[in-house]
């Protein structure tokens, strides 16, 4: 017996060079400003009938390793980023169906310049557009914006639920039906259906209505990757799709039966949310092919180690440069107001090795489930997966990202999973949120 059909997303790790200094990237450090890749990554997951691009993004250039900015910018990590909204509207101008999320941090962004970004992108796309919805944690981001710091953890949520109230009432403050452009009457939009929002909350203040006019989807598509109890009840009350980093079988079902309770205790259809978990296959032309792939990959994670703890350094805001590679983890109180599920998760994970070992281990065959092998074997795998967890999908990553990487999941992989019927074959629909309310 087979699952239910399940949803794709890829994990697009900013628009930037993508695997700078990795074989078959070609002349990405020349080239990486030019939106020729970005475009096709998202020609190629259109053309394997995947539902939506996330766009990651980060706004500033860390030097939490060392305290020093060096290892970020020799290496490119996280650095440069191009901003996600123009990227977004180019992968969107370059395809017809499928959904572009880029990521917008509500600290960066005052909510109605936002509710009209997004809400733009969505009518040139006619109902394409997401918002990967985050709250921002890094101070030195934080400080490219006037800011000291930012808010403790779960006041950050607080203010979010504010925002969310804000952008929602925006985009509805145009009904469907507003735009007349009735030539006979002369009337273009109806006065009776516009109508200002005049918001007045402990963070935000905002009269409306949006000048943008109304949305093909009314609202876009939210995404969001709530990982803390704070974070999933946010995801659970307002997003569309949920990503998650959730490690094994028994911890994806738990993270995502808890996350559909919290929908319904709020009066919300659970089945309206599709929860991704991220995922980063390796894939051969056989089982040996694969298997030396995965060795081939943790033998070069060794020399990496550095870069590999640097980038983590860089979303939980600890400096693991002070500890040292040798360090055991699990020896050391670590507390972060940044990624805590993240944090979380890597001691859990990595109790008891060093953090050499923990960081080779981590560019493994890494995500939810560690899928190796060929097309056939890990389609068969994910359909075992997905039948025990009980949905809804599964978001790509890779750290190597380049044109070959990415055929080998859209061109191999995936037609392998439409054999079995676990993943669409065409699009049902014109708009983001209708396919991923297909099944």
């Amino acid at each position: 017996m087979s699952a239910a059909r399940f949803h794709l997303g890829w994990f697009f790790e900013g628009a930037s060079p993508q695997a700078w200094g990795k074989p078959f990237t070609g002349a990405i450090g020349r080239d990486w400003m030019r939106p020729d890749f970005s475009e096709d990554v998202a020609r190629t997951l259109e053309r394997a009938r995947f539902d939506y691009v996330l766009i990651e993004d980060s706004s500033y250039v860390a030097d939490v390793w060392g305290g020093s900015m060096k290892i970020y910018l020799e290496n490119a990590i996280a650095t440069p980023r191009q901003d996600p909204a123009v990227v977004a509207n180019l992968m969107l101008q370059a395809t017809s169906r499928i959904g572009i999320v880029p990521t917008l941090a509500t600290f960066a962004y005052p909510p109605y310049i936002l509710a009209r970004l997004v809400g733009t992108l969505d009518q040139v796309s006619n109902g394409r557009a997401g918002w990967n919805m985050v709250t921002g944690s890094s101070t030195r981001a934080a400080q490219n914006f006037g800011l000291a710091d930012q808010a403790e953890h779960d006041k950050r949520y607080d203010m979010a639920d504010e925002y969310m109230q804000v952008v929602n009432g925006l985009w509805d403050s145009w009904s469907p039906s507003s735009i007349r452009a009735d030539l006979e009457t002369g009337i273009f939009a109806d006065a009776d259906e516009v109508h200002t929002i005049d918001f007045e909350g402990e963070y935000y203040s905002v009269r409306g209505p949006l000048n943008s006019g109304p949305l093909p989807q009314g609202r876009p598509a939210i995404a969001q990757a709530g990982g803390s109890p704070r974070g999933r009840q946010f995801a659970a009350q307002y997003a569309n799709t949920i990503v998650t980093d959730a490690k094994g079988i028994d911890a994806m079902k738990a993270y995502r039966d808890d996350v559909r309770a919290r929908m319904a205790s709020l009066g919300r259809n659970p089945d309206d949310c599709k929860v991704l978990f991220l995922v980063n296959p390796v894939i051969g032309r056989t089982e040996r092919d694969a298997q030396e792939r995965l060795a081939e990959r943790e033998a070069a994670a060794v020399d990496e180690a550095e870069i590999v703890l640097a980038h983590f350094s860089k979303v939980t805001n600890i400096d693991f440069s002070v500890l040292g590679l040798d360090a055991v983890l699990g020896e050391q109180e670590l507390t972060t107001n940044g990624h805590q599920q993240s944090l979380d998760q890597f001691i859990s994970a990595n109790r008891g090795k060093t953090l050499r070992e923990a960081a080779v281990g981590s560019l493994g065959a890494n995500g939810a489930v560690p899928f190796v092998g060929t097309p056939e074997t890990i389609a068969a795998q994910m359909d075992e997966v997905m039948q025990e967890v009980g949905g809804d999908g599964f978001l790509f990553y890779s750290g190597e990202l380049n044109r070959k990487t990415l055929a080998e999941v859209a061109d191999g992989l995936v037609p392998a999973l439409q054999r079995r019927g676990l993943t669409r074959t065409e699009y049902s629909h014109e708009r983001f949120t209708d396919n991923l309310l297909d099944f």
